[in-house]
């Protein structure tokens, strides 16, 4: 039994016994349909937060590089555009895991809640603001933001919370601009490009589609390690599995197999090229342009993590984050216990 078994189960009866249909929710998920108690070969659900961003490409390349029938687990990949939604929807009892932020982990333990990163397939955001071309010659900088229409995937979403931190370390009050829910890909695009936003937060493939056809650039670059730095002050861990916890405490034999699944993707990632990557993914998600969608992951690539480890320092930046600008995790941040937000146990055993 792992480390902390008993207070994690007690956390999550206390859970329980508060909401009854959840309860009933999870009880209808039995150990038999996916747990370590069932027999041959356990059945997991994933949302993925964006299954079609570069972000959030080792879940696919999972699939489609085999890891996850190597590993003898069935899983099945479902996608909602914003990581807020699917939180919702593991909190919820209908998924068995996410692949989303890692910040999520600290806001549910705010709210009472034990959810864990098993394994970190990115180190930073592998996001960048964006501004528009029109409005490039007045916005230059998070300095610029006061009087901007600022697009965020929605209202608090990691890219909401990131550009109030900007905003804020600037000198920007967060009510001197107003934080426009663009969504992502295409809602977004028009967004910039009909003057809806003046500028925003994305991600890959979005970045490279508003450089390739002229409709903005880059302002500040979160995708890799040094601009992350510049930006935030340290390393932002984002795109990682995150679980329950008691569903990991019960379950630690399909946990393993996934992360062993997830660990060997992010070392493959680290040996192929950003073609050979673009070219194990679906083919609807280049989105017309392959050799721009191969672009977007070459300059992506730098977010991802070498074998799925937390890096170092990264949760307290996050915590640092959230606790300045998310009211439910500033009334608990001196509470948080960032240990209990990630484990590094399935990595560390990783076959």
């Amino acid at each position: 039994m792992r480390k902390n078994t008993a207070r994690r189960v007690s956390v999550a009866l206390v859970s329980l016994v508060a909401a009854s249909s959840l309860a009933a929710c999870r009880s209808n998920s039995s150990s038999a349909e996916h747990g370590d108690a069932a027999s041959g070969r356990p059945t997991v659900t994933i949302m993925v937060g964006g299954i079609d961003k570069v972000i959030y490409l080792p879940a696919m390349l999972t699939e489609k590089l085999g890891y996850f029938d190597d590993e003898g687990v069935d899983v099945k990949l479902l996608t909602e555009p914003s990581g807020a939604t699917a939180e919702n929807v593991l909190v919820a009892g209908k998924v068995q895991g996410v692949v989303g932020f890692y910040d999520h982990t600290i806001t549910l333990q705010a709210q009472g809640k034990c959810i864990e990163s098993v394994v970190q397939l990115a180190k930073v955001p592998g996001e960048a603001e964006v501004v528009s071309t029109s409005a490039a010659s007045s916005l230059g900088g998070a300095a610029d933001f006061s009087g901007k229409k600022l697009g965020v995937t929605s209202p608090g979403s990691s890219t909401d919370y990131l550009t109030q931190y900007l905003s804020t370390k600037n000198g920007i009050d967060t009510s001197d601009y107003t934080t426009v829910t663009a969504g992502a890909g295409s809602t977004f695009l028009a967004a910039l490009s009909n003057g809806g936003i003046d500028a925003g937060m994305t991600t890959d493939p979005t970045i490279a589609t508003v450089v390739s056809k002229g409709l903005g650039k880059v302002l500040i670059d979160m995708r890799t390690e040094e601009g992350t730095k510049a930006a935030l002050g340290g390393l932002y861990p984002a795109a990682s599995m995150y679980m329950d916890c008691a569903y990991v405490d019960e379950n630690p034999k399909t946990v393993q197999k996934l992360v062993n699944a997830f660990a060997h993707t992010m070392q493959w990632i680290g040996s192929h090229t950003a073609a050979d990557i673009a070219a194990e993914m679906p083919t609807d998600y280049n989105g017309g342009d392959p050799a721009l969608y191969e672009k977007a992951i070459g300059d992506s690539s730098p977010m991802f993590t070498a074998d799925g480890r937390m890096p170092e320092g990264g949760p307290e930046t996050v915590l640092d984050v959230l606790g300045t600008f998310s009211d439910v995790v500033k009334a608990k941040k001196d509470d948080i216990d960032l240990s209990k937000t990630y484990t590094t146990e399935f990595v560390d055993n990783v076959s």
